[in-house]
């Protein structure tokens, strides 16, 4: 009795400490990221992270990587070594010392037996390189990829606050110019960071990018994000930069900001862009945009355009729109506008587009015209 009393001891002991481990355990894969070929070192963060790394920084003469995770905002989606996928699949493995380095891709396994995740990574993280005691690369990837440090040095800082994670991407932000090399790609790869922060406080600051007295490029790069992770709050925004930027660019990069956007309002600002803009560029743009989009309500903006747009520009640019929406759909139309429209510039472009599309339909179309 003794010796069973001591077998149910030790498993009563050893089903204890996995119950209190395992909680622990399940937070250290959560939280760290798969790393090879790396120098590992794990570090939380003393005072502030800025401050934090700040102090790393000061240190490192040679190259090295510092990385940590937030949460991720939600969707279907996944992150390696900077490439954005708007759907969620497996990342495989990101070379970051390599400039487009992803080496291979997983794919969740389905007919061939295995595991399906259901749902996309919820952890981001956040990756600088280091060199010369500078930050010379932000990279950012989701925590489902495996990263190969490539041998340096790697730091893993846990504690790290979202909003001070914002706060720091949003000074190498505005510190960029977006334009060139170098110091853009550093700026990009903060903003594409803060996008996909859960934390409000990204919001916050993709709303002060888009501010009109923010530079150009800046403004056109976050109404991206806006459109293709911020959901309902980046939705709104960009129907105020619609309406209120005053750069003709810009209102162009929104309408295909828009066109990414989930939200279903985004239709019909795009609709209301390529009726209303003042300008004949962002109209055309805007126009382009919907018919990737497809749809009864994309139709009759762009057949509205083609009959009642003052701009001959604009109106060809709508028969353009039609020759990229499904053939069904599209076709038809051309060949309508090509028989009935009262301006020969648009007819002449209509025809064009049919000529292109080796339908049938345009055959017999154009058979019945040289018959005549």
């Amino acid at each position: 009795m003794k010796t069973w009393h001591r077998i149910l001891l030790g498993q009563t002991i050893l089903g204890a400490v996995l119950f209190a481990c395992g909680p622990l355990l399940a937070r250290q894969s959560a939280e760290t990221p798969q790393v090879v070929n790396a120098k590992i070192e794990t570090r939380a963060v003393n005072g502030s992270l800025g401050a934090t790394l700040e102090s790393i920084k000061a240190q490192a003469d040679k190259p090295e990587w510092v990385g940590y995770s937030v949460a991720e905002i939600t969707g279907d989606r996944t992150v390696c070594c900077g490439n954005f996928n708007d759907s969620y699949g497996g990342c495989g493995t990101c070379r970051l010392e390599k400039e487009n380095g992803v080496i291979g891709t997983t794919t969740p396994k389905d007919a061939t037996g295995g595991t399906v995740e259901l749902e996309g990574s919820r952890q981001l993280v956040v990756l600088f390189r280091l060199e010369g005691k500078q930050v010379m690369r932000i990279r950012e990837a989701s925590e489902n990829c495996t990263l190969d440090a490539g041998g340096l040095p790697f730091i893993w800082l846990t504690g790290v606050k979202p909003r001070e994670s914002v706060a720091l991407l949003a000074d190498f932000v505005h510190k960029s110019s977006f334009e060139g090399h170098g110091e853009h790609e550093i700026g990009q790869g903060a903003l594409s960071a803060i996008a996909l922060h859960a934390d409000s406080s990204a919001d916050r600051a993709l709303e002060s990018f888009v501010a009109a007295d923010q530079p150009e490029q800046l403004r056109k790069h976050a109404s991206f994000w806006l459109g293709a992770s911020r959901g309902k709050s980046g939705e709104v925004l960009l129907e105020e930069m619609a309406k209120s930027d005053p750069s003709p660019e810009v209102r162009s990069q929104v309408a295909f900001a828009l066109s990414v956007s989930h939200e279903p309002e985004a239709l019909n600002e795009m609709i209301r862009m390529a009726k209303d803009d003042k300008s004949t560029h962002v109209r055309g743009q805007a126009l382009f945009w919907l018919a990737q989009k497809a749809g009864q309500k994309a139709m009759g903006a762009i057949t509205g355009a083609i009959e009642n747009d003052p701009d001959t520009e604009v109106k060809k640019k709508a028969v353009f729109a039609l020759s990229q929406m499904p053939k069904d759909e599209g076709v038809p139309k051309l060949i309508e506008v090509a028989k009935t429209n009262r301006n020969p510039e648009v007819r002449k472009q209509a025809m064009f587009w049919l000529g292109q599309s080796n339908d049938p339909r345009a055959l017999d179309f154009f058979e019945q015209v040289l018959s005549r």
